[in-house]
């Protein structure tokens, strides 16, 4: 079961690189997910990847995604 996987995607981590199609391993016993592509596959892609947009927002939601903490903290604001 995977519960969480964040904010891995969003700072370029290896969830950001992912594909349809490409296969995953998750071992839960192990605590371990990993991307059955070949690491050279791997590095290309990373070196090809931008960090996503941020949307323009405004008002209490511009406010709120400016101070929010990610979710694997609780997703407070400070």
């Amino acid at each position: 079961v995977v519960g969480h996987i964040s904010p891995e995607a969003y700072v370029g981590g290896t969830l950001a690189i992912v594909k349809d199609g490409d296969e995953i391993f998750i071992d839960a016993k192990k605590d371990e997910i990993n991307l059955l592509i070949l690491n050279e596959e791997i590095e290309k892609r990373k070196k090809s990847w931008k960090p996503p947009l941020r949307k323009n927002v405004g008002g209490v939601l511009s406010k709120y995604s400016n101070t929010v903490s990610s979710a694997s903290k609780g997703a407070v604001t400070t």
